[in-house]
C-alpha cells in the first residue's frame, strides 16, 4: 500500500565545486519530477538536500586554492543553490552540514548510539603524514587499487572499479598531501560493527526487497553483504567537521559519511520548524515512505551505513527505495571536473537562456537509470529541434493559432464523449504507473507520445481545410486538440515545469491534481477564452552546438598541453640506491587480457634468466596482439606483488605520450633478453 506521506531526499552534492549534467542526470531532475509529481498526486511532500561541507574534497580544494575550508564552501553553496533554483529543482528544504543545528543532530545521533554501546573504541594504527604533521583521512591517501590495478584509487573507494576499500588495501599508498609514503601512527577511533547488522540487513534488503528495488542497486547490496561486513569507524582524526562530542576525543570529528546522511535529517527538523510540521511523521512513522535519490558510488552509504545507523539508534524506518542511477558520460568519455570535461550547470543557464527545460527532458530522455549512457550535444539538438519544437511546440502552437484564427481565441464546441479524449487519461496514467516504479524515460516518452498524438490527429483531420465545407467537423476537431492541448500543460509540469507554467496561461486554465487528469474527460471547456500563442522552443542553430563541441575540444587541448609539463623531480637518491636497480631486456611471449578489468593485461615474459608473468594496467593502450613479440624493458628485481589474484613479478618500462596514450621503451635495435640496461 502506498503511503500518502513521501520523504524524499536528494545526495547532498559536496560544496568543492560547482553541479554539472551528470549530477542533473542522475540524482537532482530525476528527484525533482518524482517530488512534483508526488505533490500532484496530493501526498504529503517532503524533499529534502543540502550542500555537504564536511568531506575531504572540501579540505582537498581549499588547500588547492589557498584559502579555508570555510571560504570554499561558502562559495559553492551559493553557485549550487543557485543552479538547482534556475533549473527549477523545487526542494523544500535545501541547507548546509555547517549550520549549527545539524551540528547539534549529527553530535546527538552519536551520542545516542554511544550511550546504548552500539560502538567500540579501538586503538588502530592509521597511515600519519609526517611532513604535513597529521593524520591521513581515506582521500587523501591515493595508491593502486588491490582488485583492478588501478593506481589512481582512493582510501576509501576505487572510481575505476567501484569498489569500496580501506587505506589498508591500497598497494603503493603515498600522502596526497606532500608525496610521500606514509607511515604508521596508533590513534583511537569509534567504530560502528556492520558485521552485527548483516541479518538486519540480508532480511530487509536481500528478502524484502529482491521484487522492487532496482536490479543495479539491489545487486550491489547483495555483493557487499556476501563478502560479509566489517566494523567501519564513524570518527575521523581531522580538523574540519562535526567535533566529536566526547571529552577523551580533542582533534576528531565525525566520519564524513556519519553526519552527512543525518543531514537529510537535520535539513527536515529546519523545514518542519518553518512550516508548523512535525518533523518525526517523516523519519519515525511507519506510514512514511521513505525514499533516497543517489548515484551508483554513494549505494553502499545509503543501503548499508546509514540503515545500520538508523537502525542502531532505534527510532528511525528504513528506506522505501534506493533509486540510484548509474553515470552519465559525456561525448563518450567519462565525466571528469579534474580535467574540466564537464558542461557545468550554472554556465548552461547562462549560455541558453530560457531553455532550462530542454536541458532537463534531454538529460531526462538519456536518463542513466540502470546503465551508464551518453550526452552528446548533436543528441541535444536532435532531441530540441525534432522532438520539442517539431513535436511537442508545433501541436501546442498550431491549436492556439487555428483557434484564434477561426474562433477568436474561444474553444469551440465539440463531441465530449469523443474517443480520442482518453488519450489524455492514458497518457496519465501510464506516467503514473512509470513513476511510481521509477521508470523517468518511459514516463517522459508517454508525455512525448500525447503531443505526438495530437500532431497525427490534427494532421488526418486538416480542419484548416474542413472549416469551408464542414464547420461542425473543424469545430469538434478543434475541441479535441484543445482537450489534448491542456491535458499536456497539466501533465509537462513535472518534467518541464516552465514550459507547463507557460502552457497554462496560454490557454488560461489552473493546475489540476493528477486524479482530476485521469478523471476528468474535458479539461478546457466549450466557450473559454484562450490566450494567444506563445513560442515554447525555439530551434538551436548548429553554430551553437558547434560552439558546445568546440568549448569541450578546448579543454581537451588545454589538458594536452598541460600534460606536455614534465612533472616534477622525485626525491633525491643516493648512487647506492640506483645501483640496487636491476633493469633488463625481455620479450613478451603471450599476451592476455585479465577478466573483468579493461585496464590490466597479463604477459609471459622472457628475461633472458627465467620466463615470468608481469601484470600491467595498459590495456588503454594496447591490444594483447600488439605486445606478443614485442622487445621491452622490464624491473626484474622487483618484489612480487598480486593483482587480480595474479602474482606479478616484474614492471614494464613505459612512457606516457602527450595524447595520454603509453609507448614502451624498448632498444633502439633487437638484443638478447637479459643483457642489463645501464
Amino acid at each position: 500500500m502506498r503511503s500518502e506521506r513521501k520523504m524524499i531526499t536528494a545526495a547532498l552534492p559536496y560544496a568543492n565545486g560547482p553541479v554539472h549534467i551528470g549530477h542533473l542526470a542522475g540524482v537532482y531532475i530525476p528527484a525533482d519530477v518524482y517530488a512534483r509529481f508526488q505533490r500532484r498526486s496530493g501526498k504529503d511532500v517532503a524533499f529534502i538536500c543540502g550542500s555537504d561541507e564536511h568531506g575531504i574534497p572540501i579540505t582537498i580544494r581549499a588547500k588547492k586554492e589557498g584559502v579555508t575550508p570555510q571560504n570554499i564552501v561558502d562559495k559553492y553553496d551559493e553557485v549550487i543553490k543557485k543552479s538547482f533554483a534556475d533549473l527549477g529543482i523545487s526542494f523544500d528544504e535545501y541547507s548546509r552540514t555547517t549550520s549549527k543545528k545539524h551540528h547539534e543532530v549529527s553530535q546527538d545521533f552519536f551520542k545516542t548510539l554511544y550511550n546504548k554501546g552500539k560502538f567500540t573504541e579501538e586503538v588502530s594504527e592509521q597511515y600519519f603524514d609526517e611532513q604535513a604533521g597529521e593524520f591521513l583521512a581515506d582521500r587523501y591517501i591515493v595508491g593502486t587499487c588491490p582488485k583492478c590495478g588501478n593506481d589512481g584509487a582512493y582510501g576509501d573507494q576505487c572510481e575505476k572499479c567501484g569498489s569500496t576499500l580501506s587505506p589498508s588495501e591500497l598497494l603503493n599508498p603515498k600522502s596526497m598531501l606532500s608525496g610521500n609514503v606514509p607511515v604508521l601512527k596508533e590513534t583511537k577511533n569509534w567504530y560502528l560493527p556492520l558485521n552485527d547488522y548483516e541479518d538486519f540487513l540480508n532480511e530487509w534488503i536481500i528478502e524484502g526487497h529482491k521484487d522492487d528495488w532496482k536490479p543495479n542497486v539491489y545487486g550491489q547490496v547483495k555483493s557487499w553483504l556476501n563478502d560479509g561486513l566489517k566494523p567501519r569507524a564513524m570518527t575521523r582524526d581531522l580538523n574540519w567537521g562535526v567535533p566529536v562530542p566526547l571529552p577523551d576525543a580533542d582533534g576528531k570529528v565525525l566520519y564524513v559519511w556519519f553526519d552527512a546522511p543525518i543531514g537529510y535529517i537535520s535539513f527536515t527538523q529546519e523545514w518542519a520548524e518553518k512550516n508548523g510540521k512535525n518533523w518525526k511523521d517523516y523519519w519515525q512513522n511507519e506510514n512514511s515512505d521513505l525514499i533516497h535519490f543517489i548515484g551508483k558510488d554513494n549505494i553502499v552509504f545509503h543501503c548499508i551505513i546509514f540503515p545500520a545507523m538508523m537502525k542502531a539508534h532505534g527510532d528511525y524506518i528504513m528506506p522505501t527505495n534506493v533509486p540510484a542511477f548509474e553515470f552519465l558520460n559525456l561525448e563518450n568519455d567519462k565525466i571528469s571536473t579534474s580535467r574540466n570535461w564537464a558542461v557545468w550547470a550554472h554556465e548552461y543557464v547562462e549560455e541558453f537562456p530560457g531553455q532550462q527545460d530542454v536541458l532537463r527532458y534531454t538529460l531526462l530522455a538519456s536518463a542513466p537509470e540502470t546503465k551508464d549512457n551518453n550526452f552528446t550535444w548533436k543528441d541535444f539538438q536532435i532531441k530540441n529541434n525534432s522532438e520539442l519544437v517539431g513535436i511537442f511546440g508545433n501541436f501546442i502552437n498550431r491549436v492556439a493559432v487555428l483557434i484564434h484564427k477561426y474562433y477568436d481565441g474561444i474553444v469551440p464546441q465539440g463531441d465530449e464523449n469523443a474517443p480520442e479524449l482518453l488519450e489524455i487519461k492514458k497518457a496519465a496514467n501510464e506516467i503514473e504507473n512509470f513513476l511510481e516504479h521509477f521508470e523517468f524515460r518511459n514516463a517522459l516518452t508517454s508525455m512525448m507520445n500525447l503531443a505526438r498524438f495530437g500532431n497525427q490527429f490534427l494532421q488526418i483531420e486538416e480542419p484548416w481545410k474542413t472549416i469551408k465545407d464542414s464547420p461542425e467537423k473543424a469545430a469538434n476537431s478543434l475541441f479535441i486538440a484543445a482537450q489534448v492541448a491542456a491535458g499536456l500543460a497539466q501533465i509537462s509540469e513535472p518534467f518541464m515545469p516552465f514550459s507547463s507554467e507557460k502552457l497554462l496561461k496560454m490557454f488560461n486554465i489552473s493546475q489540476l491534481n493528477w486524479k482530476e487528469i485521469e478523471s476528468e474527460k474535458i479539461l478546457i471547456k466549450t466557450g473559454h477564452q484562450i490566450n494567444p500563442a506563445e513560442l515554447l522552443f525555439s530551434k538551436i542553430e548548429d553554430e551553437t552546438i558547434e560552439f558546445q563541441i568546440q568549448k569541450l575540444e578546448n579543454t581537451k587541448q588545454s589538458n594536452k598541453k598541460t600534460n606536455l609539463k614534465a612533472s616534477p623531480m622525485k626525491d633525491e637518491i643516493q648512487f647506492d640506491d640506483f645501483t640496487k636497480i636491476d633493469l633488463r631486456t625481455a620479450t613478451i611471449l603471450t599476451a592476455e587480457k585479465v577478466e573483468k578489468a579493461d585496464k590490466l593485461l597479463k604477459f609471459t615474459v622472457d628475461t633472458g634468466v627465467d620466463v615470468r608473468t608481469v601484470v600491467s594496467g595498459i590495456a588503454e593502450s594496447f591490444t594483447p596482439e600488439e605486445c606478443i613479440g614485442k622487445q621491452v624493458m622490464i624491473l626484474l628485481n622487483l618484489a612480487p606483488r598480486k593483482i587480480r589474484g595474479i602474482e606479478s613479478q616484474g614492471m614494464l618500462l613505459l612512457a606516457t605520450k602527450p595524447d595520454g596514450k603509453l609507448t614502451f621503451m624498448t632498444p633502439e635495435s633487437e638484443v638478447e633478453n637479459g643483457i642489463e640496461v645501464s
